[in-house]
This record gives C-alpha cells, sequence and structure tokens, in this order.
C-alpha cells in the first residue's frame, strides 16, 4: 500500500497511469525533503472525516508543519517508524502547543508584511 494515493477525479493526462506514478513519486520526494530539513518532527495521525480522508500531520521543533492524505492508519505507523519519528493518535494526544504558536507567529508576521507594504 502506498504512503501517498492516487488522487481521485484527477483528469489524467495522456500518460495515464504513469501520471500517477510520477505525482505519487514527486510528493514522496517532497516529505522526504521536508523531512530532512527539519528536526524534531513527530507525526499525528488524523482520522477519515465526513470531509477529508485520513491524514498524517507532521510537526517539526518549531511548530512548523504538513499535513499529507494517506491511505490508512497502519500507512501513517509504517512511516512514522521508518523514519523514526514518534507517532500519535491526535484525537486522543491533542495537537501541540508550538504548532498553534506556529501558526499564530506566521499570522503576525504577514500582518506586519501587509502594513509595511502599504506603508
Amino acid at each position: 500500500m502506498r504512503l501517498f494515493p492516487r488522487r481521485h477525479g484527477k483528469n489524467k493526462s495522456a500518460g495515464g497511469a504513469s501520471g500517477d506514478a510520477a505525482d505519487r513519486a514527486a510528493a514522496e520526494r517532497s516529505i522526504e525533503e521536508w523531512l530532512a530539513s527539519r528536526h524534531g518532527i513527530e507525526a499525528f495521525l488524523e482520522p477519515q472525516t465526513a470531509v477529508t480522508g485520513t491524514t498524517m500531520l507532521l510537526v517539526a521543533h518549531d511548530g512548523e508543519f504538513t499535513r499529507r492524505l494517506v491511505p490508512s492508519a497502519a500507512a501513517a505507523a509504517a512511516f512514522a517508524q521508518k523514519h523514526t519519528l514518534p507517532f500519535y493518535d491526535a484525537p486522543v494526544v491533542g495537537y501541540p502547543q508550538r504548532m498553534r504558536d506556529y501558526s499564530r507567529r506566521q499570522t503576525l508576521l504577514k500582518r506586519q508584511a501587509e502594513r509595511d507594504r502599504l506603508n
């Protein structure tokens, strides 16, 4: 089972399935680069909802985060184990405060940049 599933409903190019494989390979490379460029990363499993499928949230030491759709909890757990990441069930343990702090800092920086641009 692949970690990054094919997106359903996506228009298929003339390349067909090879385009899907290339998309998955690119997604895997992207997440590998994200992991390599950060430290202190923890993985959080987010259950499927009415709006989204099962997702894995990766949170770095400074609170920066990325979220990826995964085919199953088992696939997310295997990914975390492969990369020796602590793995948590988000509904059970909640989200780390550093993630909320990071989001707040980014919002403040964007507002300041907008103010600077207007002045």
